[in-house]
């Protein structure tokens, strides 16, 4: 059974950075796509970004390309997003999922409806205050 475990949240002062990580286990990764996505309180989930099995292909949404990065080591089957210069609206729950499409033609893109992956995590806490 796949699994995908975040972690690296926490409580970071505005302005700060965090990196969280998504390490997944029952998961042939160098196949699957990865999104990140987060739900503040009160909030719809949100997608921020997403990145391919090889890592060559990433997607942003339009209003998470600024201050989002994400990268993935497949040696270690971990998936990062880097949030750089956090803002008190960043605090939410974030979650990483698993979307399991065969990309058969080299054209599939990866995105942001949660009906388009497959296993998700727990998610972790990030909570921006001074």
């Amino acid at each position: 059974q796949p699994q995908l475990v975040e972690s690296g949240g926490g409580l970071v002062q505005p302005g700060g950075s965090l990196r969280l990580s998504c390490d997944a286990s029952g998961i042939s990764m160098d196949y699957t796509y990865i999104g990140w996505f987060r739900q503040a309180p009160g909030k719809e989930r949100e997608g921020i970004s997403c990145i391919g099995g090889s890592g060559d292909t990433t997607n942003y949404a339009d209003s998470m390309k600024d201050r989002f990065t994400i990268s993935r080591d497949n040696t270690k089957t971990t998936v990062y997003l880097q949030i750089d210069n956090l803002r008190p609206e960043d605090t939410a729950v974030y979650f990483c999922a698993a979307d399991l499409t065969i990309d058969y033609n080299g054209e599939y893109v990866c995105g942001f409806r949660a009906n388009q992956y497959d296993y998700w995590g727990q998610g972790t806490q990030v909570t921006v205050s001074s």
